[in-house]
Formats: C-alpha cells, structure tokens, sequence
C-alpha cells in the first residue's frame, strides 16, 4: 500500500528581488523520520520553512503536508504540522497554561485537549511554571513553550527551527530527549541546527541547503563515506621582514 509522504517539496522556486532564496528544491521526507536541514546563514533554509507553514508563497512548485498542497489546502495542510520558531515571539503578559490553551483553539481542540495540555507542561517542566507570567521565564523556559505551542493540536509533522540555539547544555539535552521520544511514538520531525554533532547523532537522513540549492542529501553514514577523503589545505604566505 502506497504510503503519502510526510512532506513532499516540488521544484520550488522563490526569489526576493534579485536575490534567490529558494532555486528548485526537490526532495521528500517520509513519514516517521527525522530529518535534518543544514546550511549556512542566508542559505534558504527559513523561507522553506516560512513556505511550508504557509507564512510565504512560493513563486512555482510545491509543497505538501500529509498530502496537503499547502496553498490550495492550506487549513488541512497547516493542521499537519507544527513548527517551532528561532524567535521567541510571545505576550509577555499571558500565563503559560493561557498561552497554550489559547493556541489550542486556533485549531479548535481547546476544549477537548486539556489532559493534552497537562501532559506537556508536565513532559517538558513547566508544570511549576504553568501558571507564571512569560516575561519572568529563561529564554530556556521560553524554548521550552514554544515547543509545548508547536504541539498542542498532535500534528504529525514537527519542524524545528534551530531549537537549541542559545540554551545551555542541560537544556539541550532534556529537549532531544523529548524530541527522540516524539520521534519514537511516530512524529515526523524535520530539525535546522549549526551543531553537527546533533544532527549526526540524532537524524537518519541530512540535507544541506546552500544559497538556495540542495547540494546534498544522504545518511548520515553515506554524507561522510562521499565527504571524509577531501583535505583543506592551507599556505601561508612568508612574513614580511
């Protein structure tokens, strides 16, 4: 039985200006898997990121969500997924417990997902914050709800923009706990990062993105057979007398 992957981008193309900032990215992610999205500053990854949570349109192609096209279904497409942002963008005078409830009825699940609710702030220690103001969390904290934000209405696909930038090492490693573990009971998740040793140690499969072109993509094991036999070399010039 023929299995619809969990995000399928088609040939997408979008430029602003003069610059291009996506130039004909091809590839699917299946359901299930996490998979990691690396690249340098400016190599496209946010605006594919932007475009498959429907906050930007593409020029052509597509990109679809559980087989949801999210420009002509984008309601059913954007109930798919959540994404957790680099920025940590929140009103400072909203509880955590009403910052997550509130979300909740965007997708119309506030009312039946309260146990849901619980569970998280429970999974990712908020429950002693649930009922602090925003403005007095860590940006760790903050990290940490806008996880709890993302996943509020059971999407099958997470994506994960930069998650641990920024937070100390204790942090980072109780979220991946978590994501392994969302992972483990079948979120597809798709994770940005600048650490490599994350991305290696947690993702099957990586694609790197540079000046928006996919210029690889593999296993892990695959990237470092192709990879590992180039050298950089250097010559330094004589100093001068």
């Amino acid at each position: 039985m023929f299995m619809v992957a969990a995000v399928a981008i088609r040939d997408l193309h979008k430029a602003f200006g003069e610059l291009r900032a996506l130039d004909g990215i091809d590839f699917e992610i299946g359901q299930g898997e996490l998979f990691g999205l690396l690249g340098p500053n400016g190599a496209g990854k946010s605006t594919l990121i932007s475009i498959m949570a429907g906050l930007c349109r593409a020029d052509s192609g597509s990109v679809s969500i559980m087989g949801k096209d999210v420009r002509r279904q984008s309601v059913q497409s954007r109930r798919h997924l959540g994404v957790v942002p680099q920025e940590l963008l929140f009103d400072p005078f909203f509880k955590v417990r009403e910052v997550l409830e509130i979300q909740a009825g965007y997708f119309g699940v506030g009312h039946v997902n309260r146990s849901w609710v619980e569970e998280l702030l429970e999974s990712l220690g908020l429950a002693d914050k649930a009922d602090s103001n925003m403005r007095a969390l860590s940006g760790g904290m903050k990290r940490r709800v806008l996880i709890a934000q993302a996943l509020v209405h059971k999407p099958e696909v997470l994506v994960l923009d930069e998650p641990t930038a920024g937070v100390d090492v204790d942090l980072r490693q109780s979220l991946w706990s978590f994501v392994q573990r969302l992972h483990g009971e079948g979120t597809t998740v798709l994770l940005t990062t600048h650490y490599l040793e994350e991305a290696e140690a947690l993702c099957e499969r990586i694609a790197i993105m540079n000046r928006g072109r996919l210029v690889a993509l593999d296993s892990c094991s695959g990237l470092m057979e192709r990879y590992s036999h180039y050298e950089v070399r250097l010559r330094l010039a004589d100093r001068a007398v």
